[in-house]
């Protein structure tokens, strides 16, 4: 189990703290750096975008190896499959981000479209992790280890903050969208 174990504290690192800290940054309601400016909010949510790829690579990689070792396979099971792809679709969603680091490579785009695209799309692979952390809260390994209130709470947490998430890239890129048309 020693191995085993760093894989649900990275992934839970990675997906549930992280990328969600990463995301409220830019939240009026909610960022313990509001008071900054924006220059400062999106390199914090560029460093902690990278931590939390950091974590889910590393987290993938111990899980893979210790699938290895164990002679089990891997990416068989719904939490594998989804798992796999949040992690791999983090990686392209940090890779488009740089896109807004330096948006003159994107020359036919306008930087409130490459804003808009990133913040939908990164919703969805936030989506996509949160989904593969509620898969893993329902694995064998879990359900024996939280047990009772404790395992519905956990369940709750990524629930929502899911919700949180969706209500302020809604808040902050579609609803302002439409109502200026």
């Amino acid at each position: 189990a020693g191995l085993f174990s760093w894989h649900p504290l990275l992934m839970a690192l990675a997906f549930a703290f992280l990328m969600t800290e990463a995301l409220l940054i830019f939240s009026p309601e909610t960022s313990l750096l509001r008071s900054f400016s924006r220059k400062v909010r999106v390199r914090a949510h560029w460093a902690l975008q990278l931590l939390a790829l950091l974590c889910a690579l590393l987290g993938l990689g111990i899980i893979t190896y210790n699938k290895h070792l164990n002679g089990k396979g891997h990416f068989v099971t719904w939490h594998g499959l989804t798992g796999l792809l949040a992690v791999l679709y983090a990686g392209g969603q940090c890779a488009g981000g740089v896109l807004l680091l330096y948006p003159k490579l994107m020359k036919n785009w306008t930087l409130a479209k490459l804003k808009l695209y990133h913040a939908t799309s990164g919703l969805v692979g936030y989506l996509l992790g949160c989904a593969s952390l509620m898969l893993g809260m329902c694995s064998l390994w879990f359900t024996t280890t939280v047990t009772g209130a404790s395992w519905y709470l956990a369940m709750l947490c990524p629930l929502v903050t899911s919700l949180v998430i969706m209500n302020q890239v809604s808040n902050a890129y579609l609803y302002r969208k439409r109502s200026q048309h």
